[in-house]
C-alpha cells in the first residue's frame, strides 16, 4: 500500500514560506547587525552589541587582549559585505598573517551561516568575493602593496598601535570619495604614534570604546591575579588594563616631556629656508 503522507520537502506552500521566512530574517538582518552575529553562532557582549548597531564613521577599539575585538571587526566587515553590494573592506594589519587572521574569522562566521549564505564568487587566501560584487581583501602593513585601492566603504586597521603612522597616512585618503567607515584596534604600546595620538587627542569624530581584562566575563579575576604575579607590572597595565605607559627604554617619561615643552621659546637654531 502506498503512503499518502506528503513530502514537505516539495510542498510549494512550505517552500513559499520557507522563502518569506529567510527574506523577512535577511531584512532585519540588514538593520541589525547583531542578529547576524548570533545566526553565525556568537552570542555578543554589551559592548559589541553597541560596536555591531553602531554608525559612526570613525571608530577607536581600546580593548586588552582576548576581549573578541577581533571576533566584533570580523563580524562588522561580514555584515557590510553581505547587505550593501559593491562594498570594498580592507583588513589592515602590521604583518599578512595578522591580516588573515582576522579574514579566517570572516570565513568562519559565514560558514556558520549554513546554506543560506551568500554565494561567494571568488575565494584565496587574501579574499572574498561575493555574488553582490562586494570584496572583503587582507592586506599587509607596507604602504608599497596598498596603494591603488579606492571607493572603500570599511577600513579595518587591527594592531593599530603597531602600525607605522606613513602607513595611516597613505590609508586614509582612500576614504576620501568613499565616505566610508574606519575601526582602528589595539592594546596600547606607548604613548606615541597615530594610535595614541587618535585616542587622547583626535577629537569628538572618533567613537571611543575601551574594554580592559576586568570588563571580559571569560576573563577570570584569578587568572588575571596570576598573571599579575607574573609579568612585569608595566605590561600588565598595558595588555589588560589598557593603559598607555611609557616604553621600558624611555629615558623622560611623556608627562615630563610635555611639561618641558614651551611654545614661547625660540628655537636656538633658526631653519634656513633660503636657497643654497
Amino acid at each position: 500500500m502506498l503512503s499518502t503522507k506528503q513530502d514537505n520537502s516539495s510542498n510549494p506552500l512550505l517552500i513559499q514560506a520557507a522563502r518569506n521566512l529567510i527574506i523577512r530574517r535577511q531584512k532585519e538582518e540588514a538593520h541589525n547587525p547583531a542578529m547576524l552575529a548570533k545566526r553565525a553562532g556568537v552570542e555578543p557582549d554589551a559592548w559589541q552589541s553597541d560596536l555591531l548597531r553602531s554608525a559612526a564613521k570613525q571608530v577607536i577599539l581600546l580593548c586588552s587582549r582576548q576581549t573578541g575585538k577581533s571576533t566584533v571587526v570580523a563580524l562588522v566587515s561580514l555584515h557590510e559585505a553581505l547587505y550593501k553590494a559593491n562594498s570594498l573592506v580592507l583588513l589592515l594589519s602590521p604583518s599578512l598573517r595578522q591580516s588573515q587572521e582576522i579574514g579566517r574569522k570572516v570565513k568562519d562566521a559565514l560558514a556558520r551561516l549554513g546554506p543560506e549564505a551568500a554565494i561567494i564568487r571568488e575565494e584565496s587566501a587574501l579574499k572574498l568575493e561575493f555574488e553582490n560584487n562586494s570584496r572583503i581583501v587582507c592586506l599587509p602593513g607596507k604602504e608599497a602593496t596598498i596603494r591603488g585601492f579606492s571607493g572603500v566603504s570599511l577600513l579595518v586597521v587591527d594592531e593599530a598601535a603597531r602600525v607605522p603612522d606613513e602607513l595611516y597616512q597613505a590609508v586614509r585618503p582612500m576614504l576620501a570619495v568613499s565616505g566610508g567607515r574606519i575601526i582602528l584596534l589595539s592594546t596600547p604600546f606607548g604613548k606615541r604614534g597615530f594610535f595614541h595620538h587618535e585616542w587622547t587627542e583626535g577629537g569628538a569624530m572618533w567613537q571611543r570604546v575601551k574594554i580592559t581584562a576586568h570588563d571580559c566575563p571569560r576573563i577570570s579575576r584569578g587568572w588575571l591575579e596570576q598573571e599579575r604575579q607574573s609579568i612585569p607590572n608595566q605590561v600588565f597595565r598595558c595588555e589588560y588594563l589598557c593603559e598607555f605607559t611609557d616604553t621600558v627604554d624611555a629615558v623622560f617619561s611623556y608627562e615630563d616631556i610635555m611639561r618641558a615643552l614651551d611654545s614661547d621659546v625660540k628655537p636656538l637654531f633658526e631653519e634656513d629656508h633660503a636657497a643654497t
